[in-house]
């Protein structure tokens, strides 16, 4: 099967040459999950962190573990500078993309849901917002902001020294203060403007769609150049619930909806004549969406068949 195609954090299968590379196995399966969530969450694609995971496994049967005091961290160490690597490389791609560049969505099980820390961080609007921040910022605030790490541990991570890193983080911190949600929105609230979302869609009426949408709601759309999509954000309600009932109802008859688990948080699947043509996440903020998020590149689609395990 391809990268793209994964929907598991496997990495490539060792190879077998006696009880060092079985121990390195043993530690890397351990933490295999929390290594894909660190890249995931640095980079918005589960394809490139799967190639970090493979990466990072080349390096770390290298190893002589006799010298490694904590595993996990060491681990976290070499993917997180592999994801830096990435990270700048992905930043020249995305110049050249064509349309809204969002993140790769992920089907994901109850319990990301039920961490509401992993859920918020992982959730296309937090993602989007991290998106802002430059490749060592977005890495120490993952680290220090997710996964809890000390300043010392992500300092050798990222190559800086302890005062610098606790500076990064300070201006991460607020930077992404704010930029994100103001509250902590409850699945409950989420799932009830998803399910009036959904009948709006549904029935397309207008007034129902405006009745969710916030004044300044914005709407993105992501075809890659391979599926149609809105070149440009669409800001306020009525010109996205114009465009949302006028695109759908072309494909009503041949459309179904599906409700499931996004990167933590209710979103919805659409599929025409039984394929999946998109995945919808958004961001509820008192009650109302303000962010729409619509993702129907192809190539970003893999991981919404089946649940991908995410952990910290």
């Amino acid at each position: 099967m391809s990268e793209r195609g994964r929907t598991t954090t496997d990495a490539a299968e060792p190879p077998a040459h006696g009880d060092r590379v079985d121990s390195a196995t043993e530690a890397f399966v351990t933490h295999r999950n929390l290594l894909f969530t660190v890249a995931y969450e640095m980079l918005g694609s589960a394809a490139d962190a799967e190639d970090v995971l493979q990466e990072t496994w080349l390096r770390w049967v290298n190893v002589d573990l006799a010298t490694v005091r904590d595993q996990r961290a060491y681990l976290v160490r070499i993917a997180t500078r592999q994801a830096l690597t990435r990270l700048r490389t992905l930043g020249r791609r995305k110049e050249s993309y064509i349309g809204p560049w969002l993140p790769e969505p992920l089907l994901t099980a109850p319990d990301v849901a039920e961490d509401v820390e992993l859920a918020d961080s992982v959730s296309m609007a937090m993602l989007l917002v991290m998106e802002t921040l430059g490749p060592t910022e977005r890495a120490v605030f993952v680290l220090r902001e997710v996964f809890d790490l000390a300043y010392d541990e992500i300092a050798e991570a990222v190559g800086k020294n302890h005062a610098a890193v606790r500076q990064i983080a300070h201006r991460a911190r607020a930077h992404v203060a704010a930029r994100r949600p103001r509250d902590v929105v409850s699945p409950a609230d989420t799932r009830a403007a998803l399910a009036a979302f959904q009948r709006a869609v549904e029935t397309g009426d207008l007034q129902d769609l405006l009745d969710v949408l916030a004044p300044d709601v914005v709407l993105l759309s992501d075809g890659g150049g391979l599926k149609q999509a809105v070149p440009r954000p669409i800001v306020g309600a009525g010109k996205a619930a114009r465009l949302l009932t006028a695109g759908l109802s072309k494909f009503a008859v041949r459309a179904s909806v599906e409700p499931v688990q996004v990167n933590g948080h209710p979103g919805l699947i659409l599929r025409l004549n039984g394929e999946i043509d998109g995945v919808v996440a958004m961001r509820v903020e008192d009650g109302l969406i303000t962010g729409l998020y619509y993702v129907r590149n192809p190539e970003k689609l893999s991981r919404v068949e089946q649940e991908t395990a995410l952990s910290r």
